[in-house]
């Protein structure tokens, strides 16, 4: 018989495990290394957690046998791929029963406490999901190389390109594209070795707030770009209302900064998350497992 719940939020650079009992009340948490499926065929992942098990049950003062009382969720950074997920699944895990998602799936349960509905994660990276009776519809998610439209990498890579253009003459510039410039360079060709520099997804969100600030102090090329974003993000809420969903919730870094231009644009159909991911782990655990 269950007794316990255990939901983790593996994300790529840290891991986080919560123990509760039945009624969802937090015993313990913890927190661990990279949990990725896609680094080293899912090992680094396997360790944090079990790492972060034992570590949950010590500062609950509960047995580690109890773990064979306990039904297990994981929602896995790199999880896109089914077959990943299967795998990872199948270890050697010490849990009564084990379900592994992707990561969007517990932001989803997390953000609608378990009910429908649909999510889209805008930060770093960006994808999609619904859930509507019983179907479940997912929408990109698939990297910063082939997709991640929505997303602050995305976006800043196109603010650096268009800040190129406009200090070479090409387009017309502006404070914003001058401060890029500025920021990276402070010129051209230092802005080129800098993005040879094994540059990463996130070196180019970590432009966002730069944006946000300009576009508060209506620099056109701000505008442009959050016109942009919000283009990509306007095919995401037609593809979820056509599916059916009710109600979209927005996570992640990005998406909070632009709530107010999405609720003037969408109105009550867009939110913020009312639970955060590592809530969802735990409850896609009872609605997997029950009691």
């Amino acid at each position: 018989m269950t007794k316990y719940y255990l939901g983790v939020d593996g994300g790529g650079t840290n891991c986080r495990v919560r123990l509760t009992d039945l009624e969802f009340k937090t015993l313990a948490e913890a927190r661990n290394g990279r949990s990725n499926l896609q680094l080293e065929d899912g090992n680094p992942a396997y360790e944090s957690i079990m790492a972060g098990t034992r570590e949950a049950f010590e500062k609950a003062g509960l047995d580690y046998s109890e773990t064979a009382q306990t039904a297990a969720c994981f929602g896995m950074a790199g999880g896109r791929l089914p077959s990943a997920r299967e795998a990872f699944e199948k270890r050697d895990w010490p849990f009564a029963k084990v379900r592994v998602y992707d990561d969007i799936d517990i932001a989803r349960a997390g953000a609608h406490e378990g009910e429908d509905g649909a999510v889209i994660i805008v930060g770093t990276g960006s994808a999609g999901l619904a859930l509507v009776e019983g179907n479940r519809y997912q929408v990109g998610g698939w990297g910063f190389h082939i997709g991640d439209q929505m997303s602050g990498a995305i976006l800043g890579r196109e603010l650096v390109r268009y800040a190129v253009e406009a200090t070479d003459g090409l387009v017309e510039g502006s404070p914003l594209t001058q401060k890029v410039i500025e920021t990276l360079g402070p010129t051209l060709d230092a802005v080129m070795d800098w993005s040879f520099d094994k540059r990463q997804p996130a070196d180019y969100g970590a432009l966002m707030p730069t944006l946000m600030d300009y576009f508060e102090k209506g620099d056109p090329v701000a505008e442009k770009m959050i016109d942009i974003e919000l283009g990509h993000i306007d095919r995401y809420v037609a593809y979820f209302k056509a599916c059916g969903a009710k109600k979209l919730a927005v996570v992640g870094g990005f998406g909070k900064a632009l709530m107010p231009l999405l609720e003037i644009r969408y109105g009550d159909y867009v939110s913020l998350p009312r639970a955060e991911p590592l809530h969802g782990a735990v409850i896609l655990a009872r609605q997997n497992f029950g009691n």
